[in-house]
This record gives C-alpha cells, sequence and structure tokens, in this order.
C-alpha cells in the first residue's frame, strides 16, 4: 500500500459529541481528523470505595474505524481538550501521543515514523487566557520535523485577520512559536468571510504544501467553528503490508534485545507516586521498544533470507541502475 500524502481535517466542535460522531462515521477519505474541545461524557458507573452509587467513568466519542489519542485526565477538572483521531488503515505509521514530551490538556503533540524519521503533528485549543501559548512560550520544545500545527487559537490579529485592526503580543507569541518549530503562517485558498478569524494553520517553512489549506465552509454544520483542511505529501512513503520480523536466536535479535535493556536502564523509574508519573515511563518504553524494533527487525520473514541475500540484492539493484544509467548517456546502448 503506498500512501502519497497525509489529508488533514481540523475543527472546534464546541463540546457537541454528535458532531464528532457524524465527522467518524463520514469523513472515510480523511487520514487524521484533530478535535478541539471534545465533550467528556459518563460512559458508565464503576465500583468505588466511597460511593454507593459508584464512581463516573468519563470517556469521548469513539469510533471502530479510528484509532484516537487523547491525555488521561488527572481529575475531573483536567480533561482534554484536544482529540487526535487516525485512521486505522494508517496504523503501520506507528502513531504514537507524545506526553513524554508534551504533557498538556491543551495540547495533543502525536508522531509517526516514515522511512525511519520521526515526524510530529500539534493539535491546540488555546483558551480566553492563553493557557496553551503561554506553556509553549516558557517551555522550550527541542524537536524537528514539525510538519503542521493547527487548532483553535482564541486570539484575533491583523496579521492573519485583515478585517481586525490591531497587531497584539499574543500574535507575536504564536508566531515566534511557530517558527521555533520551523513553520509559518499558512493562507487558505478561499478566504473565510468573517469577522473573527482564530482557527489557523502552520505548515512547514518553505514546503510546496505552504499557503494550500482550505476552509470547508459547507462542513461546519452545528459548529460556529468552520473545518480547515490540508493535504500534506509523504514523499517515497510505502507502507509495508508484510510484517517486520526477528528470526529466533539470530544476531538482530540479541541486538534488539540489547537496545532495550540498554535504553531501559536510564529510564528514572524511582520516584513513581502517581498514575500521570507511570503513564509518562509507560510511554518512553513504548518508544524504546519502537526504536529498537525499527532498528533491528527485518520485512523477510523467511528462514533461509540471510545477510548474503540482502548484500546480493544490493548489488543487483545497484548493477540495473548503472546500465539504465549507460543507456542514458549513449542512446546506442539501448536495445
Amino acid at each position: 500500500m503506498i500512501v502519497k500524502n497525509l489529508k488533514i481535517f481540523s475543527q472546534n466542535v464546541c463540546t457537541n459529541s454528535l458532531l464528532v460522531n457524524i465527522l467518524l462515521e463520514t469523513l472515510v477519505h480523511f487520514n487524521i481528523i484533530l478535535i478541539q474541545e471534545p465533550l467528556w461524557s459518563e460512559i458508565q458507573k464503576i465500583p468505588s470505595t466511597s460511593n454507593r452509587k459508584g464512581d463516573s467513568l468519563m470517556g469521548f466519542s469513539y469510533h471502530p474505524n479510528w484509532i484516537s489519542f487523547a491525555r488521561t485526565p488527572l481529575n475531573n477538572k483536567d480533561f482534554s481538550r484536544v482529540i487526535a483521531y487516525v485512521n486505522n488503515h494508517l496504523s503501520a505509521l506507528r502513531f504514537l501521543l507524545r506526553k513524554d514530551i508534551i504533557n498538556h490538556r491543551d495540547i495533543s503533540l502525536i508522531s509517526f515514523s516514515n522511512n525511519n524519521i520521526c515526524y510530529y503533528i500539534l493539535n491546540i485549543y488555546s483558551d480566553s487566557s492563553h493557557t496553551a501559548l503561554k506553556y509553549l512560550k516558557d517551555n522550550e520544545v527541542n524537536i524537528d520535523n514539525v510538519i503542521l500545527m493547527t487548532g483553535d487559537f482564541n486570539t484575533r490579529d491583523s496579521l492573519w485577520d485583515s478585517s481586525f485592526p490591531f497587531h497584539l503580543s499574543t500574535g507575536d507569541d504564536l508566531i515566534i512559536i511557530a517558527d521555533s518549530f520551523n513553520l509559518s503562517l499558512s493562507s487558505p485558498t478561499n478566504p473565510y468571510p468573517t469577522r473573527s478569524v482564530i482557527d489557523l494553520m502552520f505548515l512547514c517553512y518553505g514546503s510546496s504544501e505552504l499557503d494550500q489549506h482550505s476552509i470547508l465552509l459547507e462542513s461546519r454544520l452545528s459548529s460556529d467553528h468552520a473545518p480547515l483542511s490540508v493535504d500534506i505529501p509523504l514523499f517515497k512513503e510505502i507502507i509495508q503490508m508484510s510484517k517486520l520480523t526477528l528470526a529466533p536466536k539470530s544476531d538482530q535479535e540479541s541486538a534488539f534485545i540489547e537496545d532495550i535493556i540498554s535504553n531501559f536502564k536510564n529510564l528514572d523509574t524511582s520516584n513513581i507516586k502517581d498514575i500521570n508519573k507511570l503513564e509518562r515511563v509507560v510511554n518512553q518504553l513504548s518508544v524504546i521498544i519502537d526504536q529498537a524494533w525499527s532498528k533491528n527487525a527485518f520485512k523477510h520473514s523467511k528462514q533461509w533470507w540471510t545477510e548474503d541475500c540482502s548484500h546480493s540484492l544490493d548489488n543487483y539493484r545497484a548493477s540495473r541502475s548503472l546500465e539504465i544509467l549507460f543507456q542514458q548517456q549513449d542512446p546506442r546502448n539501448c536495445k
């Protein structure tokens, strides 16, 4: 299966779970759905030691065709205000919610692996106090390969809203934050005819898709926020339909185990006092295992496939490339 691009949809749903359910059911042609202000509601009662009626188990909209990524709340005032949904058919890209890098209820940082390179997508809800922007401004986040930052930033500015006459400090903060990720403000292909522009997209500086996102006015439905969409190319990406494997008792298996052990020793497990710290350690362990697997596993599952086979295949491909090159340089060599 070849994925040429990621088709991404973003919208503030204004705590409307019905709208989220409609999006998950109908947007089958999108790869990723980024939601701001989702509704968290009671799913069921669970046994409690302090409440005879049981405690409320809270959750958000779920769909079997989508993988959801949301931060686990610490209490009833800590529900995540951003959620990411990834289409199941992209599971081979190994998406992760990177709480080990950013752990904030208003910021969702997800990563995926493309040709052994880790890429990131930021989904942000900035409330009236600009809590998320202040967090990103005060906490240095050193990551490369951020391909998109989008969401509801809740701030107007003349930089992106021609009907607004003022340039504010929050606008400067947002531009500086985007620049730290090597991102630039993207202008939509169809400007939104409104007095308020607060839903924005920032794309990779100098990329061909910059200024190519769209405002889907007809898809707003019951929300007062028009959704945004963008297609981000994934060059030369091939999702492997065959599973990666490690041959039993092979050198690769030994290297895989050694990588996990050596990196696991560096994990700080001395101060796990709450679920938040436990989840951080578990997430870090997941990243360690994933990186070790990507480094050592290979796609040939047959027992007879060896390093000699790999070298022979590389030599054959190199000889074919040279043959094609010579033919292009001298037409007389073509038969």
